[in-house]
């Protein structure tokens, strides 16, 4: 008879399915994650997809640039062929589809590496303030005001000065990013660990002669998931977004290697005569942002329980409303 029993579902498996059925009936948050994946698929496909147009990011082309005109491409919509799908860079003839599929992956790549570098030194500062004394709550919480009331772009741009030229520049934006903006999560994963250390089961634990390691690893990193999931979430459009302006001011990613935010510095001169090449870097930008926003609101709301009874309690006055 055990054996033909039906396995029942764990904790973790009703909220996964719960999470899944909320998130399904968003429609806007569907539309954006599928938005995200083609985004990552295309990140993650930039060498077969220029392989298969026959370019590379990096080559000149000095043959498709009108020199006599300064430089700009040769032909209409800015060098759109066969062989150049979107044109070509105006100047150095490089090919600019394959420079924004790879663009992409350095964009995307370095705001979820900043992410995971903000995740990582939110929660272990804010877990420990919440969980430690008063004197280390003390210390850790005026530390992270003082890391929030800092001008990010000021501080990013003094640090990136400093660093040795021959540093990875993608590594080196992805952890100045992360390293510089981790307050916001810090408060967070504070003031809900303030909450958690008061209910029964974390007293219980302490009762017990669990240490503050073990009592944080199995009792408040799991009840800390739902707010740090969505706050990484809304994160990772920010962190798009300060990657471009770094290199937009020039302290960012380096050429050759190309990046959305690279790719409108060198535009805007340009926009008049190749109005394509400052164009379709920002478009990308904007999609890019735009869903990984959506995204994020619709995984909060998801994990929300409380959204879900508002969204219970809005649907049947409007029923009654109508009756």
């Amino acid at each position: 008879m055990d054996r033909c029993a039906r396995r029942l579902p764990g904790r973790g498996e009703v909220v996964v399915t719960i999470f899944w059925r909320r998130l399904r009936e968003r429609r806007a948050a569907l539309v954006a994650a599928g938005v995200v994946a083609l985004l990552v698929l295309v990140a993650l496909a930039a060498p077969l997809l220029t392989a298969l147009e026959g370019q590379d990011p990096t080559t000149y082309h000095p043959d498709l640039i009108d020199s006599a005109r300064g430089g700009v491409p040769v032909g209409p919509f800015g060098g759109i062929s066969g062989e150049h799908w979107l044109g070509v860079e105006p100047q150095t003839g490089r090919d600019l589809f394959a420079r924004l599929v790879y663009g992409a992956r350095v964009s995307l790549g370095v705001a979820l590496a900043a992410t995971v570098v903000q995740v990582f030194v939110g929660v272990a500062v804010g877990v420990a303030a919440g969980f430690g004394n008063r004197w280390v709550d003390q210390v850790l919480s005026r530390a992270t005001d003082v890391i929030i009331a800092l001008p990010l772009m000021v501080l990013a741009l003094a640090l990136m000065a400093v660093v040795p030229a021959g540093f990875p520049r993608p590594v080196l934006v992805a952890l100045v990013i992360g390293l510089v903006a981790w307050g916001n999560m810090a408060k967070i994963v504070r003031a809900q660990t303030v909450t958690l250390r008061e209910l029964d089961h974390v007293a219980a634990a302490r009762l017990s002669g669990w240490g503050p390691v073990r009592i944080a690893r199995r009792e408040l990193l799991p009840a800390l998931a739902a707010p740090v999931i969505t706050y990484a979430a809304l994160l990772v459009p920010v962190n798009i977004t300060v990657e471009a302006a770094l290199s937009f001011l020039g302290v960012g990613v380096k050429p050759p290697t190309p990046s959305w935010g690279q790719m409108l510095t060198a535009a805007d001169v340009w926009y008049q005569a190749a109005p394509q090449y400052l164009l379709l870097p920002a478009g990308a930008l904007f999609v890019t942002v735009l869903a990984l926003t959506v995204l994020g609101d619709g995984v909060r709301a998801a994990l929300d329980p409380r959204a879900a009874s508002r969204l219970r309690i809005g649907t049947g006055r409007k029923r009654e409303a109508r009756a």
